[in-house]
């Protein structure tokens, strides 16, 4: 499980209500793993491998039907969002400056070990990351789902129809925002429709999941302003950032994003069924 401070600025609901919007803690703790000894080379060299395809060769696995009029770079996305969620106070939520950018990098890292807090597209939870003991074990309080409320709203107060189909019109500015984040020959909606699949993937959260403090060996008479948890499971905390937020939350709201990212992959995906 990511660290998190006493306050837990809790990325990951920025990462999910961004799921939700524009389509739709932090870090892992680093295991040094042994590096293999290479193999001992053959006397005679075999027959190079076919070379993989070229990155311009990729196939488009969802492409997405271009509509007009798209949203164009530099205009005002507020009034879109307005529109789309009916509430001003559902929208001060939303962190709109270079949304495009924010929105594709938070996705990409909900499928890796870290979700950098300057790219959230979302404002934080408030209050505090709360645990609680008992009988020698450490779990995440129950009660933190309340905390997320206003954000679980955020995620169902708008229809998922007009969100896919402003999602198609964001589109061209989204996929720019992908390229420029590295990817020049990838598709930003193949990547949006393969971590869902990977959310969808997660195992079910309960009521009580364990963690516990990490050895963090700190220098001498430093003392540190927060705690950091991770899960006690070590094949729960192998999970990708995105997946691990989904247990944070715990199964009434797991089950509640679950269903909500369900359909929205129906709706940009032309109905294809989700791998199984």
């Amino acid at each position: 499980m990511p660290p998190h401070s006493s306050k837990d600025r809790s990325w990951w609901w920025g990462a999910f209500a961004a799921v939700a919007i524009a389509a739709i803690g932090v870090g892992a703790w680093w295991r040094m793993q042994p590096v293999p000894t290479p193999p001992v080379q053959p006397a005679v060299a075999p027959a190079p491998a076919p070379a993989p395809p070229a990155a311009s060769q990729a196939a488009i696995a969802y492409p997405l039907e271009p509509v007009e009029p798209a949203v164009v770079a530099g205009s005002d996305l507020s009034s879109d969002f307005e529109r789309l969620l009916g509430s001003r106070a559902l929208l001060a939520l939303l962190r709109l400056d270079d949304f495009p950018r924010r929105f594709v990098a938070t996705v990409d890292n909900l499928g890796r070990a870290h979700a950098p807090a300057s790219l959230w597209p979302v404002q934080p939870a408030g209050g505090q990351f709360t645990v609680r003991d008992g009988d020698g074990v450490t779990v995440i309080d129950a009660a933190n789902a309340r905390r997320y409320a206003e954000h679980l709203r955020l995620l169902e107060a708008v229809d998922l129809n007009q969100l896919a189909a402003f999602y198609v019109r964001l589109y061209p500015r989204l996929q720019a925002a992908y390229e420029d984040l590295g990817y020049p020959k990838r598709y930003f909606n193949d990547r949006l429709v393969e971590v869902i699949d990977q959310l969808l993937a997660t195992p079910e959260a309960t009521d009580a999941m364990p963690v516990r403090e990490p050895r963090v060996v700190s220098p001498e008479g430093i003392v540190r302003p927060w705690r950091l948890y991770e899960f006690d499971d070590p094949a729960l905390e192998r999970l990708s950032a995105g997946q691990k937020a989904l247990l944070r939350i715990g199964p009434d709201g797991e089950h509640r994003i679950k269903a909500r990212l369900t359909e929205f992959r129906r709706l940009i995906t032309k109905g294809a069924a989700a791998p199984r």
